[in-house]
C-alpha cells in the first residue's frame, strides 16, 4: 500500500503512531463509537506517546515538523485507530493551536500552547453559527470592549471538542459595523471557566461519532482584552489562513479513511465465497476495486502535491480546493462500493465499512462546502 510521504522520517513517525493507535484505540473503538465519547485520559496517553505535539515547535511543548508530519500522523490514527471519530477528536487541535502561534503574544504562547500538547487541556476553534458556516464574514457573535474586558454575546454550533474544551479560540465581531464585515474580526480564546460561557448542548451525528461535537453559548461573557489574539479586527486573514491548513486536512483524512475501507473490501472479496469462488475472482468485483484503487491513487497524489506546495509557502487556495473536492467525491465514491462489495454485512452496524460510509459523508460539508470549494475554484480561474 503505498502512502502519503515516504522519507525516513515519515515512515518512522507513521510506525510511532501506528503502535499507539494499535494499542490504545483500535482495541475500544466499536465501543468508544457505539458510546459517542472516548476516555478524555487519552490526550495524556496521545501525549506522552508523542503524538499530540507532532507538528508544533518545540519551545512550546511540541515535537516538530510541518504539516507533512502531522498528515502522516492523522493517516495512521485513522488506519490503525479504526476510529474516525476518535482521531478527529484528538486532532481539534490541529485547527486551534495555529491562531495563537500566529498571532498571540509570547505570554499566550507560553500559557496554553504547552498545556494542550500535554495533554491537560483540550483545545477548540469556534467559527461556524447557527446562522451560518461558510460565509466567515458574516458571524454576528459580538465582542464588545468594556474596562479591560469583552461581553461576549452570541453562539457556536458544530464545534469539534467542544463540550469537553478548556480553551476556545472563538471569533467574534468586535466592530459593530457590519458592513466592514472582513475588518471587524477578531479572535479570542476564552477558557471554559469564564462567566457566561457555556457548553450549552451536546450534538449527536450521522458520523464521527466518538467525537464531542457541541453547541457553545455566550451570554455576557467577559473575556479579559489580554486574551485577544493579535489586534483588534485583524482575525479574517487568519481565519481563511486556518481553513487551508483544515482543508488539507481533511482531504489527507478521505485518503486515510477511503484506504481502510478498500482494504477492508479486499480481505473481504478474497474471503467471502460465491457461486463456487472468491469475490474477488468475479470480474465486476475486481473491477469494483480496480475503480477504488484508481480514485484512492489519484486523490493521494493531489493531496501530496498541495501539501508539498504549501510547505514551500505557496498560496494555493484554488488548488486546495480542488483537492479537497476531488479527496471527498472520492471518499464519498470508495465507501459507498465498500458497502455494496461487503452487501449485507455492509449494512450491519458492527461491520466498519458502514461506520467508514456514515463517517465520510461530512466531508463534503466540514471545513467549506462541496459548493463553496468549487465557487472559489471559479474565482481563481477567472469565470
Amino acid at each position: 500500500m503505498p502512502y502519503l510521504f515516504e522519507h525516513e522520517e515519515h515512515l518512522a513517525l507513521r510506525s510511532q503512531v501506528a503502535r499507539f493507535a494499535e494499542s490504545a484505540i483500535a482495541p475500544h473503538a466499536q465501543a468508544w463509537e457505539e458510546a459517542e465519547e472516548f476516555p478524555r485520559e487519552l490526550y495524556r496517553q496521545a501525549a506522552a506517546a508523542g503524538t499530540l505535539g507532532i507538528g508544533f515547535p518545540v519551545e512550546y511543548g511540541g515535537s516538530g515538523g510541518d504539516i507533512t508530519h502531522q498528515i502522516v500522523a492523522s493517516e495512521a490514527l485513522t488506519l490503525h485507530g479504526r476510529s474516525v471519530g476518535t482521531a478527529v477528536g484528538l486532532g481539534s487541535h490541529l485547527i486551534a493551536l495555529p491562531p495563537i502561534l500566529l498571532l498571540g503574544s509570547e505570554e499566550q504562547k507560553q500559557r496554553y500552547v504547552p498545556r494542550v500538547l500535554s495533554g491537560e487541556w483540550v483545545s477548540a476553534l469556534a467559527i461556524t453559527e447557527p446562522g451560518g458556516g461558510s460565509d466567515v464574514a458574516a458571524l454576528q457573535t459580538s465582542a464588545q470592549r468594556r474596562d479591560g474586558h469583552y461581553l461576549v454575546n452570541g453562539s457556536k454550533l458544530y464545534i469539534t471538542s467542544g463540550c469537553r474544551a478548556d480553551l476556545i479560540v472563538a471569533a467574534v465581531r468586535t466592530d459593530p459595523d457590519r458592513s466592514k464585515r472582513h475588518v471587524g474580526l477578531s479572535l479570542l480564546v476564552v477558557e471554559k471557566t469564564f462567566v457566561g460561557f457555556a457548553a450549552s448542548r451536546k450534538l449527536r451525528k450521522m458520523g464521527w461519532s466518538a467525537s464531542d461535537t457541541a453547541e457553545l453559548s455566550f451570554a455576557d461573557c467577559q473575556v479579559p482584552v489580554e486574551n485577544r489574539l493579535g489586534e483588534e479586527g485583524s482575525a479574517f486573514f487568519a481565519i481563511l489562513r486556518n481553513f487551508a491548513a483544515e482543508r488539507l486536512l481533511l482531504a489527507a483524512q478521505c485518503v486515510a479513511i477511503a484506504q481502510l475501507a478498500y482494504d477492508e473490501s479486499i480481505a473481504f472479496a478474497k474471503l467471502r465465497t460465491t457461486f463456487g469462488k472468491p469475490l474477488s475472482r468475479h470480474q465486476v468485483i475486481r473491477h469494483k476495486l480496480a475503480d477504488m484503487a484508481t480514485q484512492l491513487a489519484a486523490a493521494r497524489a493531489l493531496v501530496g502535491e498541495c501539501a508539498v506546495r504549501c510547505q514551500r509557502g505557496e498560496v494555493v487556495m484554488s488548488q486546495l480546493a480542488m483537492c479537497k473536492n476531488t479527496a471527498t467525491d472520492m471518499c464519498s465514491f470508495v465507501v459507498d462500493q465498500a458497502v455494496q462489495i461487503h452487501g449485507g454485512l455492509g449494512y450491519i452496524r458492527e461491520c466498519i465499512v458502514e461506520r467508514l460510509y456514515r463517517d465520510a459523508r461530512l466531508y463534503p460539508i466540514g471545513g467549506g462546502t462541496r459548493e463553496i470549494m468549487n465557487e472559489i475554484i471559479a474565482q481563481a480561474e477567472g469565470y
